[in-house]
């Protein structure tokens, strides 16, 4: 095997880093720009998709691919991008996306039909997976305190989370006096803030700070394409069903390519993503709480939808004003990150904040049915949980690694979360379709029907309460090796 996976992280060559966020601050406002664009074009590429298909003509089908060619994309591509950067630079990779992402952004003004924007949304994808795990890895590089480390994430995560809680009320405001372009057109001056702060508050890549590995090209083949069809297989359980063979198709050859790419990381001279740095125990315990995280967060966002606007026929502008909880608590909530973190230290804060999380889907499970407030309790501890477990998990991941294999441990941590999000969604999609009869989007339910989705909506409840549960707890068995 080669010889770095036997060094210990080191400090990264060159000047000084700064001691406090204020020192930091044009290279924190440019890798805050790029998370914001990740939040905020995809709230309000969902508000714009009625105006879309009416303007573009296009079928249920090629909608759902408008938005699905951005994920699929994202995040096939994530693992592949983290290691070119960890080869050719971080930085210039990250300019390199961003360049990108503008140019695909003033394409869609000029965007006619429907297969032009799915083009546009793929090339946009392609440069979120080259841009978003780097603004991760640079944040975490940028200071030698994890204190600041989780500070700097936290600042980050905080202005993306405010896009996405914007995005809806902005998108509808500018869709009422402006074309749907417009609002995809927002990406690019916030490409080019991010460009200025990248280029200004950011040194250039040290040579000596990057490792020398050739590129696993097959590697990246056969992982990208495990991602692909990961994500792509829960889509076609909800579209298509579990009596249709293309849902399952795409599920055997996710194992097929994951079981293959796993047997070339394992025999490769120099492999993608070593699978010993996984399984260190850092690395390990991080990633499954954010995919525990974003189990039940996926979940949970699915089922209260359908809950509020279905279940109990509440309007789209009422159904939103109840996820304020949510969104309240993922905004305030930032400002207790560092203070929780200081209090508990990284590990604690880990494993108790992705709990919650799961303790929140739990308390809808089991209690969301009796009325409003429980749903409002259950939005509010998942949100309290991944304002904390975004941020530390995310640092214990690039802690446990090598300093030269920061950036695909981002894309890693992303990948995860892409994953099992997607998964939680199938669970719940999957078990709605099979219990519910007739038309889940009727405008009015029958005694029976209501009566059926309740219980789609506790046994889907259970098996992803039960499924991040153990995913959580097999992360502290980690933890504690470390």
């Amino acid at each position: 095997m080669t010889a770095h996976l036997h060094e210990q992280p080191v400090e990264p060559p060159g000047p000084a880093r700064p001691q406090t966020l204020r020192a930091a601050w044009v290279a924190l406002a440019g890798l805050s720009a790029v998370f914001l664009f990740e939040m905020l074009d995809n709230s309000i590429l969902t508000v714009a998709l009625p105006t879309i298909g009416r303007d573009l003509h296009t079928s249920t089908t090629a909608l759902q691919w408008v938005t699905s060619a951005y994920a699929v994309v994202f995040g096939g591509l994530m693992l592949a991008f983290g290691a070119v950067a960890d080869r050719f630079g971080r930085r210039r990779v990250m300019l390199v996306g961003l360049v990108l992402l503008g140019a695909a952004s003033l394409a869609t003004a000029f965007v006619t039909t429907a297969g032009g924007l799915i083009a546009v949304r793929a090339a946009t994808g392609v440069a979120a997976a080259m841009t978003t795990p780097g603004s991760m890895a640079l944040a975490f590089r940028l200071f030698a305190d994890d204190d600041l480390r989780v500070r700097a994430t936290t600042l980050i995560s905080t202005v993306g989370l405010v896009g996405l809680a914007v995005g809806p009320t902005l998108g509808g405001a500018v869709l009422a006096v402006a074309p749907w372009q417009v609002l995809l057109l927002a990406n690019v001056p916030i490409a080019a803030l991010a460009v200025l702060g990248v280029r200004s508050g950011i040194a250039a890549d040290d040579p000596a700070d990057l490792h020398r590995d050739p590129v696993d090209v097959p590697g990246a083949v056969l992982g990208t394409l495990t991602v692909v069809l990961a994500l792509t297989a829960p889509t076609l359980f909800v579209e298509a069903g579990a009596g249709s063979w293309t849902p399952w198709a795409a599920t055997a050859g996710a194992a097929a390519s994951a079981a293959l790419f796993t047997r070339r990381q394992r025999t490769a001279r120099h492999p993608l993503l070593d699978l010993r740095l996984v399984a260190r125990p850092l690395v390990a315990s991080g990633l499954v709480y954010k995919a525990a995280a974003a189990l039940a967060t996926a979940g949970l966002g699915y089922l209260v939808t359908l809950h509020l606007q279905l279940a109990w026929g509440w309007s789209p502008t009422r159904a939103a004003l109840g996820l304020l909880p949510q969104v309240v608590v993922l905004i305030a909530g930032g400002a207790l990150v560092g203070p929780v973190v200081r209090r508990l230290g990284l590990g604690r804060a880990a494993w108790l904040s992705a709990s919650s999380v799961v303790l929140g889907l739990a308390v809808y499970t089991l209690l969301g049915g009796l009325g409003y407030p429980w749903v409002a309790v259950a939005l509010a501890l998942v949100a309290a949980g991944m304002r904390v477990v975004g941020a530390v998990a995310a640092v214990n991941v690039l802690r446990g690694l090598p300093d030269n294999r920061t950036t695909i441990g981002a894309a890693l941590t992303d990948t995860a979360t892409e994953v099992t999000s997607a998964a939680g969604v199938a669970v719940t999609g999957t078990t709605l379709a099979a219990l519910f009869t007739g038309s889940i989007t009727a405008a009015h339910w029958t005694a029976g029907q209501a009566a059926e989705f309740h219980q789609a909506a506790v046994l889907s409840g259970v098996v992803l309460t039960l499924a991040a549960a153990a995913l959580v707890a097999f992360g502290v068995v980690r933890a504690r090796a470390a």
